[in-house]
């Protein structure tokens, strides 16, 4: 039986040297379960046929790049900055100031200066103020008109179907009726009554940016293409003056001579409301300037602010009287002159007054992004 063994052997032993293979390469190190990679490593024929062996452990990752950078950071983990535009000034009967901003509406003592009320209105942007006959305060915003009663300062929204809820423009005509300027056309209101009397909508120009009532009580409307005259009783359009130099109406104003002030992106022109379409007289020193706001003080003067700066001037003439400096910003937004024997200034970085009597310029610390650091 052992002879008949020997032979088996030699046969199996000379099967697998034919093979290129052995017992030892196909047995694990360990005993186990024949491995075989390691088979494929140790035998140079098998590399040879089946090529190199692949590397499944993976390159490693490509180096990472620079953290975003922070301007990058999404505006709900980082808040808003704080808007100190102040677009709109408007005395009232009782000789206090209204002060209407981005932030909200406020009430000040004009002589003193002291913030009497400020009266949070965290959903509306206010971007036009008036009163009407019986002293209430309408504010124009970009949610539609609220008003105020100054006796309780309680504000009350008014929800009138307007052409467009982004108010711009208000004014009282000599009825007592309110005109509301938006972005879509004119709406005529009345304030007792609370009652929408009719549109404008087919507007020339489309936009209201600025009111203001001629010497005959009809109603003038600074547009994106010009002027139009509204006829108060019909609200219908009597005339409209185009071709102006700048185009876009920004600011408008009535002199005491019933002379039309307007304010363009590149000028200061005076029109004759009576003969409109005579060429404009343009105002020498604001050629090139583009005029945001206009208003006369009571000698007769003419204030002029700027996206550059803050003017007065002689109204016969266009002489330049002086341009203001030291204000929070030069970029003016509104002016209310003479009120507490002061004027005062909305700039887009806050408010400041300046001394009719010993022309000092301060800015009102309530109201001003970076205040001084004396006072």
């Amino acid at each position: 039986m052992a002879s008949l063994n020997a032979p088996i052997r030699l046969f199996l032993g000379a099967t697998l040297l034919g093979l290129g293979l052995s017992l030892t390469r196909l047995i694990s190190p360990l005993g186990g379960e024949p491995d075989p990679t390691l088979a494929l490593a140790q035998d140079p024929l098998a590399q040879t046929n089946l090529g190199t062996a692949p590397d499944y452990r993976g390159a490693p990752p490509p180096p990472g790049g620079d953290p975003l950078p922070p301007e990058r950071l999404r505006r709900e983990v980082e808040p808003l900055p704080t808007d100190f535009r102040v677009p709109a000034l408007q005395p009232d009967y009782t000789g206090d100031l209204w002060v209407g901003t981005y932030l909200g509406l406020s009430r000040v003592d004009p002589n003193t200066g002291r913030l009497k009320a400020r009266i949070d209105l965290p959903n509306y942007t206010i971007d036009a103020l008036t009163q009407d006959r019986v002293g209430r305060i309408w504010l124009g915003t970009y949610e539609g008109l609220l008003r105020v009663d100054p006796r309780s300062n309680e504000v009350t929204a008014q929800n009138f179907t307007l052409p467009s809820n982004r108010v711009l423009s208000l004014q009282v005509d000599r009825r007592g009726y309110l005109w509301v300027g938006s972005d879509r056309g004119l709406a005529l209101i009345s304030p007792d009554k609370g009652l929408l009397m009719t549109t404008v909508q087919e507007l020339p120009g489309v936009s209201a940016n600025a009111l203001t009532l001629d010497e005959d009580g009809q109603l003038w409307v600074g547009t994106l293409a010009g002027l139009v005259q509204i006829d108060t009783a019909s609200a219908f359009i009597s005339r409209r003056v185009g071709n102006l130099p700048g185009t876009i109406v920004q600011s408008l104003t009535t002199g005491p001579d019933g002379k039309l002030w307007v304010g363009t992106p590149s000028s200061l022109l005076v029109i004759d409301p009576n003969n409109p379409f005579a060429e404009p007289r343009s105002v020498t020193p604001l050629r090139g300037r583009s005029v945001t706001a206009v208003r006369f003080a009571l000698d007769g003067s003419v204030w002029v602010g700027t996206e550059s700066g803050l003017l007065k001037i002689r109204a016969e003439t266009g002489a330049v009287l002086g341009e203001l400096s030291n204000l929070p910003s030069d970029y003016i937004l509104s002016l209310s002159p003479d009120v507490g024997n002061k004027l005062w200034v909305g700039t887009t970085e806050g408010l400041a007054w300046v001394s009719l009597s010993t022309g000092q310029v301060r800015p009102h610390l309530a109201f001003v992004k970076n205040p001084p650091e004396t006072f």
